[in-house]
C-alpha cells in the first residue's frame, strides 16, 4: 500500500480510538485510563514486531522511544480534555496543532515535496480545523479556555510524535514502535504509584481502555509504515485527519449535531486526500 493510504487507516483508527478512550476517561481517571490502556495492547505491539521484525539500529529504538513518551503525554492530556466533553472540538483542535509540527520539520528534513501534494497537506489541516466548529450544545457547559489550552498543548504532544516517529528508518520494522511503547507504560506506571493515583477501571471502563489501546497501538503501526516509505508533512498531515472518524462516532452515538462548516470540512479531507497522492 502506498503511503498516503496507510496514513489514511492510521487516520481512520485512531479516530475511533480516541473516542474510546475519551468514553473511558469519563468514567475514570485519564492517567489510569491512559496507561492502563497502553499495557493492554502490548501483546498488539508483540504481533507487530513478529509480523514486521527488521534490524534496528540504536538511534531507531532511542527515535521509538523519545515519540512514545511523547505520545504518553499526548495522550493523558487528550483524555483529560475529552474526559470534559465536547469530543467533537477537543479532538480536532489538538489535530490541527499536531498537523503543523511535523509539517514544518518534514520540510526542513526531506526533500521538498510536490506542490500539489503539499496543497493536500494544507488543505487537510483547513479540514480539521473546519470539522472543529461545532455550536454551544443544550445541557453541556462551554468550551472553557483550559479545555482548548489542554487540548492544544496535547496536539503539540502529538506533533512531536508524529515527528520523532517519523525519523525510524523503514529496515527497523516495528521495532521503534515496541520502544516506545514500552518506554510509554514503564513511565507511565511509574506516576501512578508516584502519585498514588487509582488504577482499578471498573469493567465497562476497562472495556474501553482496551478497545483504545489495541486501535491506537494498529494505527501507530500504519502510521510508522507510512511515514518511513512516504514525505512526513504529507502523511503526518493525512493521519492527522484523524478527528473526521471521531466527530463521526460523536455524532452517532452522543448525537452531537453536524453543521454544514463541517460536513465541508470533511469534503476538504476527501479533496486533501486525492491531492496527496499526486
Amino acid at each position: 500500500m502506498t503511503p498516503i493510504v496507510l496514513a489514511a487507516l492510521s487516520a481512520l483508527i485512531w479516530g475511533t480510538a480516541d473516542y474510546s478512550g475519551g468514553r473511558a476517561s469519563q468514567r475514570a481517571h485519564p492517567l489510569a485510563v491512559a496507561v492502563i490502556s497502553q499495557a493492554l495492547c502490548l501483546p498488539t505491539v508483540a504481533l507487530c514486531v513478529i509480523l514486521l521484525p527488521g534490524t534496528p539500529t540504536a538511534a531507531d529504538l532511542a527515535w521509538g522511544a523519545s515519540s512514545g513518551l511523547a505520545g504518553f503525554v499526548g495522550i493523558v492530556l487528550l483524555y483529560r480534555a475529552l474526559a470534559g466533553g465536547a469530543m467533537a472540538v477537543v479532538a480536532p483542535l489538538a489535530a490541527v496543532t499536531a498537523a503543523i509540527v511535523p509539517i514544518g520539520v518534514g520540510l526542513f528534513t526531506d526533500s521538498a515535496p510536490g506542490m500539489l501534494a503539499l496543497g493536500g497537506a494544507g488543505l487537510a489541516v483547513v479540514a480539521i480545523g473546519l470539522v472543529s466548529l461545532t455550536p454551544p450544545q443544550a445541557g453541556r457547559a462551554p468550551v472553557s479556555p483550559r479545555l482548548i489550552a489542554t487540548s492544544l498543548v496535547a496536539g503539540v504532544f502529538f506533533g512531536l510524535f508524529f515527528a520523532l516517529l517519523g525519523q525510524s528508518t523503514e529496515e527497523a520494522g516495528m521495532w521503534p514502535l515496541a520502544a516506545g511503547r514500552l518506554t510509554s507504560v514503564g513511565v507511565g506506571a511509574a506516576i501512578l504509584l508516584g502519585t498514588r493515583t487509582a488504577a482499578r477501571l471498573s469493567r465497562p471502563v476497562l472495556g474501553w481502555a482496551a478497545v483504545a489501546g489495541t486501535l491506537e497501538i494498529i494505527a501507530n503501526a500504519f502510521y510508522l509504515a507510512a511515514a518511513v516509505r512516504g514525505h512526513l508533512s504529507i502523511v503526518a498531515a493525512i493521519a492527522a485527519l484523524y478527528p473526521a472518524s471521531t466527530v463521526l462516532l460523536a455524532l452517532a452515538v452522543d448525537r452531537e449535531r453536524l453543521r454544514p462548516v463541517q460536513i465541508a470540512g470533511l469534503g476538504l479531507a476527501a479533496t486533501a486526500l486525492v491531492l496527496a497522492t499526486t
